[in-house]
């Protein structure tokens, strides 16, 4: 008879979430043995210290660990079997990727017909531009576009933009040169991109001199010289009208110039979730959650009238962290009015960051007053 403390295997099957199937191959297999087999019977009894170890193997193997991995896993300290899985982690990532990149590179290749020539560009400057812009998307089950990057091109420039609903970010690049001698690249296109993927192509792009960007029906290719090309498939939802957008946003009513680096590190040193820039007597405040004392008062630039404005530190750092050169340039419209954020000598980059009401609960949903409420034709 076995120990009153132990389980049959399927009190234990159900316990751990694993099938007794299961438990009778990974005991075959050495990785969870039954504390005690009736030798008559072959019924299999487990104790109950062996859930966490059963239950360990289950998560594991839901990630889709090969067992040669999970006995190393199982038999390590906490601090390797976290490296172990984090590992195992970014494998599956690169993989998935990898193979959606080997399907897109297919897909383009099966109608046999060249990609059409959009333009080249710097790939340093590139990179730099697709990290910037991809600040302002985000993940929404609902709306996959806010995790793309919208790429338009014209005769003379290639813009990107991204939004998350309460920053938008765009910049315009200038072409290195046209596609070839022989090709003449359309006037204009534009396509949603996959941010993630062009995430992921940022490092090759970085490392090339010089990119040349393709269009075919499935997403866009990006050709190297000395490297493998790179594909970045299409989101297929309509991108919400920025360029309406900007149109309705109203006018500005106080300007302020600033050294970047300085209206950082007053955003770095606050730990709240809320801050306040106060603009008063030709300074900048930056106030934290509660509006009492200025908790750091930086000389700018200022014109026109004073004012408060609140924001999610999560929506304001980004803004001015992206902005190019040393000074940015503030251009306010009201407590609640989109906020533009760019440099102050250049303005390839810019950037819209919504403020919240000062009495929103900090870290809660927010409903209303996305930056698309402002633009009349998208409410």
């Amino acid at each position: 008879m076995p120990h009153s403390d132990l389980m049959p295997i399927g009190l234990f099957a159900r316990r751990s979430g694993l099938t007794a199937s299961a438990l009778r191959f990974y005991a075959d297999s050495g990785l969870l043995r039954p504390s005690e087999t009736d030798p008559v019977t072959g019924y299999r009894y487990y104790g109950a210290a062996q859930l966490t170890r059963a239950i360990t193997l289950r998560r594991l193997r839901e990630l889709e660990m090969p067992l040669p991995a999970v006995e190393t896993v199982l038999d390590s300290g906490a601090e390797e079997a976290s490296r172990l899985i984090d590992a195992h982690v970014a494998k599956v990532a690169g993989d998935a990727m990898a193979v959606r990149h080997r399907a897109g590179m297919l897909k383009a290749s099966l109608d046999g017909a060249p990609g059409l020539p959009i333009a080249v560009l710097n790939g340093p400057v590139l990179a730099d531009a697709v990290e910037q812009i991809l600040t302002a998307t985000t993940r929404d089950p609902e709306m996959p576009v806010l995790g793309g990057l919208r790429i338009e091109t014209g005769p003379e420039a290639v813009t990107l933009t991204a939004t998350d609903r309460y920053r938008l970010s765009t910049r315009t690049l200038v072409p290195a040169e046209t596609p070839t001698q022989t090709e003449t690249p359309p006037q204009t296109w534009a396509a949603t991109v996959r941010g993630d993927e062009l995430r992921a192509a940022a490092g090759e792009i970085r490392r090339s001199a010089s990119v040349r960007i393709e269009a075919t029906p499935y997403g866009v290719l990006l050709r190297t010289a000395y490297r493998e090309d790179q594909f970045c498939g299409l989101l297929t939802e309509e991108f919400p009208d920025y360029r309406l957008m900007l149109a309705s946003l109203g006018d500005v009513t106080t300007r302020v110039t600033v050294a970047k680096g300085l209206l950082l590190r007053s955003l770095e040193d606050h730990s709240t979730d809320r801050v306040a820039l106060d603009v008063t007597d030709g300074r900048l405040g930056v106030l934290s959650t509660g509006g009492g004392a200025c908790e750091a008062s930086l000389a700018s630039t200022v014109t026109g009238q004073s004012l408060r404005v609140w924001f999610d530190l999560t929506t304001l750092y980004p803004a001015v962290s992206t902005a190019i050169g040393p000074d940015v340039m503030l251009d306010l419209r009201g407590p609640q009015r989109p906020v533009t954020v760019r440099s102050a000598g250049r303005g390839d980059l810019t950037t819209l960051a919504m403020p919240v009401k000062p009495d929103h609960p900090a870290g809660m949903p927010h409903d209303k007053d996305r930056l698309h409420d402002h633009c009349p034709h998208q409410r």
